[in-house]
């Protein structure tokens, strides 16, 4: 076994010496929010999409875009509004009078990674629209089923539900996300660093620095490193507890969760502790890994009930509990 993980640990090494470059490039125009930088990189190494929530000026498309930039990929930024159409999206069939026939248009979704800007701005049919590209990685437009190159990749801001002019994502399209990240402001300093930075004219240039080949070799590397049977006990449990938090003696939770995680919610735990323990050029995980990941996966996969929102009870106190409950391995 220890040799497995020593062969694991070199194919580590080998795989992520992209890493330090991609993070310096993105680093000459974000300050800070190191760990919005990390959640996304975590979704393009585990091949899962990223839904980041915040008030806006927080530089989340930004940090999208300057990463889209830095990786050598095609890239496309879509404004979700309210009058979007998803023939806007994937495309549609236009008729072509000389040939006499109908013809594929496709949409701006055929890029590697697609910025999906404000998506609970838009009505819940253009949302539904993203579903089968961001689960079967194909889109259909009339007969014809195409697929998406690989890598490919969502990654979708929202404004908070409170704000004026949003709707609420469709249950069945707020699974498909990996990851979902809560943002918020930045530090004094950094404040200050973006202020002095941002202030004096444009912009740094952003140079793509690692191509599509790097992060699919990096991708098949996330999935060879090892987890042990204990951490992946850990994680089952952890996802269980969601569902019947009695059973882990939480009982005063049972009436507080309407749902909990599914077994994708085990599956994408799995996938992204594996994509942080390679961030730390690791061969193996630790629960530490699962517990840095756990909060991202679990809080837009833990539905409350009403007596929840009554005592203003949110998912990410409840996943608290639930981390600070469930025996570590």
């Amino acid at each position: 076994m220890n040799r497995d993980i020593e062969v694991i640990q070199e194919k580590i090494r080998e795989e992520s010496l992209f890493l330090p470059r991609l993070l310096e490039e993105v680093g000459r125009v974000i300050v800070g929010q190191s760990t919005m930088v990390e959640r996304l990189l975590i979704g393009l190494l585990a091949d899962g999409h990223v839904l980041m929530e915040g008030v806006p000026g927080l530089a989340k498309t930004l940090t999208v875009k300057t990463l889209a930039q830095a990786v050598d990929t095609r890239f496309r930024r879509l404004q979700f509004t309210p009058d979007l159409l998803p023939a806007d999206l994937i495309g549609t069939l236009v008729y072509d009078p000389k040939d006499q026939e109908f013809k594929t248009k496709k949409g701006p979704i055929f890029a590697n990674i697609i910025l999906a800007d404000e998506i609970n701005r838009s009505p819940a049919k253009v949302q539904s629209a993203l579903l089968e590209a961001m689960q079967e990685r194909t889109v259909t437009i009339g007969e014809n089923t195409f697929p998406l190159v690989a890598p490919f990749l969502v990654l979708a801001t929202q404004n908070p539900i409170e704000q004026e002019g949003t709707y609420p994502l469709p249950e069945a399209q707020v699974d498909r996300f990996m990851l979902k990240l809560s943002v918020d402001y930045p530090s004094r300093d950094e404040e200050l660093q973006i202020m002095r930075r941002m202030s004096t004219g444009p912009g740094e240039q952003i140079k793509p620095v690692v191509g599509p080949e790097e992060i699919l070799r990096a991708r098949k590397a996330v999935e060879m490193i090892y987890l042990d049977h204990q951490v992946e006990q850990y994680i089952v449990d952890l996802v269980l507890a969601t569902r019947d938090p009695a059973s882990f003696g939480l009982d005063d939770l049972s009436e507080l969760i309407s749902y909990g995680g599914s077994p994708r919610a085990s599956i994408y735990l799995a996938k992204t502790a594996r994509a942080h323990a390679f961030l730390q050029r690791r061969g193996f995980v630790t629960p530490d890994d699962v517990r840095a990941m756990a909060m991202d996966v679990l809080r837009h996969r833990v539905l409350l009930t009403y007596e929840a929102e009554a005592e203003e009870v949110t998912s990410e106190d409840v996943v608290t509990r639930i981390l600070n409950s469930v025996e570590v391995p």
